[in-house]
């Protein structure tokens, strides 16, 4: 690491201990106990211009979050191999008892493009096995907005693919049961951050509709 921004996050993390443990702050002695209660787990996309905790002002143990390339839920399966998303789906939904999973996608999706135009990815196999979760939300896209226009194709292919997510979210048991009960419901959120703009997905119409403040 460049002893430059090594410095800057070293400068961030004392900023970090003077407002949380040198402060009047008490939220980490409540933490210290291994308590943790947060009311909605948030699937989000690795770009580091969509932090979900910045987007949303919240604070330690708000908010549950996983992080992957593109906010991709996989289908629910036992088999197959480790389950980075899935494990923390289980554990917020189960352990934690949250009351909202968030699936937040956003506009510029580096994952999303990479999708859509493969031959510009320059990375090894990992993204392209990855991103194959996706590929329905792509083949919808094109069905909506054809292959003509690269932006228009790439802003749908993001949107289909947070409903992709949506649906696979209900093939998990614990997820559908907990929905059954009316102890949890999911959100399908876009952030278009070219307009600083907020969607919600409606799951009975299919549509984005923007969030009024």
């Amino acid at each position: 690491m460049p002893k430059k921004e090594l410095v800057r996050l070293m400068i961030g993390f004392r900023h970090f201990r003077e407002k949380f443990f040198q402060g009047q702050d008490t939220t980490y002695e409540r933490f210290a106990s291994g308590w943790q209660g947060p009311k909605t787990l948030v699937i989000g996309c690795c770009d580091s211009r969509v932090d979900p905790t910045i987007l949303s002002d919240s604070g330690p143990g708000d908010l549950f979050v996983v992080r992957n390339v593109a906010n991709l839920v996989p289908p629910y399966e036992q088999g197959g191999g480790y389950h980075g998303v899935s494990s923390a789906i289980e554990f917020g939904v189960i352990n934690l008892k949250v009351v909202y999973i968030m699936v937040l996608g956003h506009r510029q999706c580096g994952g999303i493009r990479s999708l859509v135009f493969p031959e510009e990815t320059k990375a090894g196999g990992f993204l392209q096995q990855w991103m194959k979760l996706a590929e329905p939300a792509k083949e919808r896209a094109i069905k909506a907005v054809g292959t003509g226009d690269a932006t228009a194709l790439c802003r749908q292919t993001e949107l289909e693919s947070i409903r992709g997510s949506i649906q696979n979210l209900h093939t998990f048991p614990f997820v559908e049961a907990a929905i059954k009960a009316g102890t949890l419901a999911l959100l399908g959120i876009y952030f278009d951050l070219e307009k600083g703009e907020l969607l919600e997905l409606n799951e009975q119409t299919g549509t984005f509709t923007p969030i009024q403040f």
